[in-house]
């Protein structure tokens, strides 16, 4: 029996992410115990066939399902408020089922053109090949959206915030075009978390986590989540994660569900630190740009603040470059680098969401293979920089941005 009985919607988030999925063995143990088993014994062949046929629900194989993966899944849907939540093995493994376990050769995907690399990667070198059309849409414009869906799709995928530029996608309306267009809308809420941003209230059907990033924060897993109803989680993503093994382990998901226990303490910390960096940030002569949703000079900050209740844990910067430097070449590069080499607490990594700081160039790393023009086509040059604000000091990372941009 799980501490949390329906309807959660009587306790609020903080106590859910300690509460939820609890289902307490007969050791009556206060930790959530790890089921390191691959599978399960039955008292007999006729328990097995019953299992096998769908006759009687019960674990069969860790592939199908492991009770550590469902206190893990149980915790997160309560505080996503989802119907139902199915595990992968990475976020990109729940990017990839969100969308194949209900395209087929001519569907349609809808896709915002900002999106992290290896999302338009899966979209442009398979679902094309696969016969899928995908059209993308500039994320910020309602005027796109009612134009590329004025006609049918299948499935509509949004990042909101957007990774690394922070475009704030007006969800409530994209909703509303979806359903016009018959389409599902997914949308991955990494950037905002579960607890900054709720996108099945806003019209979402569907909501996607890399699970490494925030829900762990701390470098140590790889892991993902889909969530929304249950007739699509436990329907078509469940069946194909079964069936193409991409299941998370147990012990993963036993540190991702001890690792929710915290989340909303983590992450509101890194949000305040994030706002305040990116205050001061907005306005330092060596910062050509600043981008985070709650800052009034972010182009969506009005619908960020009617749709967000934290604006994140990151803030994009721009380098200030001399004049005539063009920010995609060579020169753009070196000078960020030369920041960026200069950082001696924040690190240097292509991760996000973690207790400790990180910087990224995502023109080298996440978003390299966008070429040039896919990157200026979401505002995103040689001169921008990614940075994750973790739980140190916030004036020690002052001090250490400070110091770094004094070295461009």
């Amino acid at each position: 029996m799980t501490d949390v009985e329906s309807p959660r919607a009587a306790l609020r988030p903080d106590t859910i992410a300690i509460r939820a999925g609890i289902h307490r063995t007969a050791f009556d143990e206060m930790a959530e115990p790890v089921f390191l088993t691959q599978g399960y014994v039955y008292s007999s062949a006729a328990e097995a066939e019953a299992a096998f046929s769908g006759e009687i629900d019960r674990y069969q194989y860790s592939r199908y399902g492991n009770p550590t993966v469902t206190t893990f899944q149980e915790r997160l849907a309560a505080i996503e408020g989802a119907e139902a939540c199915f595990a992968t093995a990475t976020g990109m493994a729940a990017v990839f089922v969100s969308l194949a376990s209900i395209l087929t050769q001519g569907s349609r995907l809808v896709a915002a053109r900002a999106l992290f690399g290896s999302s338009i990667a899966i979209f442009n070198d398979y679902f094309a090949q696969w016969g899928i059309t995908v059209d993308y849409v500039d994320a910020h414009d309602n005027a796109d959206w009612e134009r590329v869906l004025s006609t049918p799709a299948t499935a509509i995928f949004i990042e909101s915030p957007t990774n690394p530029m922070q475009d704030v996608v007006d969800i409530p309306f994209v909703a509303a075009l979806a359903k016009r267009a018959g389409a599902l809308l997914i949308v991955d809420n990494v950037f905002a978390t579960p607890l900054g941003q709720r996108p099945l209230d806003l019209g979402a059907d569907a909501v996607v986590y890399s699970a490494t990033k925030h829900i762990d924060g701390q470098g140590r897993v790889l892991g993902g989540a889909v969530l929304g109803r249950a007739d699509y989680v436990n329907g078509p993503v469940r069946s194909m994660v079964r069936t193409m093994g991409a299941t998370m382990s147990p012990f993963t998901a036993w540190v991702l569900a001890k690792s929710l226990e915290t989340l909303p303490l983590r992450v509101r910390a890194m949000a305040d630190s994030a706002l305040d960096l990116a205050q001061w940030l907005d306005t330092h002569p060596k910062i050509a740009a600043a981008r985070h949703p709650f800052l009034p000079s972010h182009p969506q900050y009005e619908r960020a603040k009617a749709q967000m209740t934290l604006g994140g844990t990151l803030v994009t910067i721009d380098i200030a470059l001399p004049d005539g430097v063009d920010p995609h070449s060579d020169a753009a590069k070196e000078a960020t680098f030369r920041f960026m080499d200069a950082l001696r607490v924040i690190e240097l990594s292509n991760n996000l969401g973690d207790a400790k700081s990180i910087a990224t160039h995502p023109a080298t790393t996440t978003h390299r293979r966008l070429g040039v023009e896919g990157r200026a086509a979401v505002g995103m040059s040689a001169a921008t920089v990614r940075l994750s604000i973790g739980l140190e000091d916030v004036e020690d990372l002052r001090e250490d941005l400070a110091q770094a941009l004094d070295a461009i």
